[in-house]
C-alpha cells in the first residue's frame, strides 16, 4: 500500500454561503412547472433541452431525459427523494458508445446542508471486461468540516477527517482524506491524504508496482491536487464576485439556453 500526501491553501466558503446557494438552486428548480414532456420556467419558456418522461415533476420518481434524441450521448435524471426539510436526492444516468455511467448525488436538509453524499459507478461498452469497469463514494460532513477549519494554528487535527472518498477498480482501491485547517489569511489549508492498494491476488504485485513507481506516482497526485485547488479557487472567486443576484442570474440562462457561461462556472466544483 502507498499512502500519498499532499496540502494545499484555498479560499474558504462558509455556512452561511452554502446555505444561501443550496436554497437558491432549490427555488430555482421549484420555480418551474410541467406541461406535458416540456419543463417550464415562470416566464413560460422551456427548459432548453429537457423533457420529463415519466412521473411527476419533482417528485420521487420523476423521470427527465436531457439533449436532443438524435443525439449520440444520452443523458437522464431521476428524482429519487425531493423534501427540502429532509433531503434532496437524484440519479444521473448517461449512455455512451463508449462507456455506461450512473451518479447518485444527495444532500441532506437542502435548507440548511449539513451532509452531501455522492456514489457512483460506471462500465465500458458490452464485452469490454471487468478491467473497464469501476465505482466510488464520497462524503463530506460540512459541519464537522467547518469545526475542523475553525482551530486554532497548532491544535490537534480531527481524529476523522470530514470528507472522505473511495474509488474501486478490479485492480486497485484508492481511498482519499481531506483534513482542513485554518490559514492565517483567513484561507483553508486542507491536507489531502489517498492510500492506494491492490485488490484480491493482485496485492503483491500492486505493491511492488507501486514501490517502484512511487516517484511518479507522488508527483502525479501532487499535481492533481494542486489543479483541484485552481480549479476551487477560481469557481470559488467567481461565486463571490457575482453574489447571489449574479448567480440567480447565470442560472435562469443557463435553463434557457443549456450550456453554462464562457466566463466560468456557477458555483464550486469539487
Amino acid at each position: 500500500m502507498a499512502v500519498l500526501r499532499h496540502s494545499v491553501t484555498v479560499l474558504a466558503v462558509g455556512p452561511e454561503l452554502v446555505d444561501e446557494l443550496a436554497a437558491l438552486l432549490c427555488d430555482a428548480a421549484e420555480s418551474t412547472r410541467a406541461r406535458g414532456e416540456s419543463v417550464l420556467m415562470p416566464d413560460g419558456q422551456p427548459v432548453a433541452d429537457l423533457r420529463l418522461v415519466k412521473g411527476r415533476h419533482l417528485r420521487p420518481g420523476a423521470r427527465y431525459e436531457i439533449g436532443g434524441p438524435g443525439d449520440a450521448e444520452r443523458m437522464a435524471l431521476r428524482v429519487r427523494e425531493w423534501r427540502r426539510t429532509a433531503a434532496v436526492e437524484v440519479e444521473q444516468v448517461m449512455s455512451a458508445p463508449d462507456l455506461d455511467a450512473r451518479l447518485t448525488l444527495r444532500l441532506a436538509r437542502p435548507d440548511r446542508p449539513r451532509l452531501f453524499e455522492a456514489r457512483g459507478r460506471m462500465r465500458g461498452p458490452e464485452g469490454s471486461g471487468m478491467l473497464q469497469r469501476g465505482s466510488g463514494r464520497a462524503r463530506i460532513d460540512l459541519g464537522a468540516w467547518w469545526s475542523a477549519a475553525s482551530l486554532p494554528p497548532g491544535a490537534p487535527p480531527a481524529a476523522r477527517a470530514p470528507a472522505t472518498a473511495r474509488l474501486r477498480h478490479p485492480l486497485g482501491e484508492a481511498r482519499l482524506f481531506l483534513r482542513p485547517r485554518r490559514a492565517e489569511d483567513g484561507r483553508w489549508r486542507v491536507e489531502a491524504a489517498a492510500a492506494v492498494r491492490g485488490r484480491w491476488l493482485l496485492r503483491p504485485v500492486a505493491a511492488v508496482a507501486l514501490l517502484l513507481a512511487g516517484g511518479p506516482l507522488r508527483r502525479g497526485f501532487r499535481d492533481a491536487v494542486e489543479q483541484a485547488a485552481e480549479h476551487w479557487n477560481e469557481a470559488v472567486a467567481g461565486l463571490l464576485e457575482r453574489g447571489a443576484d449574479g448567480v440567480r442570474e447565470e442560472l435562469a440562462r443557463q435553463l434557457a439556453q443549456g450550456r453554462p457561461a464562457k466566463d466560468g462556472p456557477v458555483g464550486p466544483v469539487g
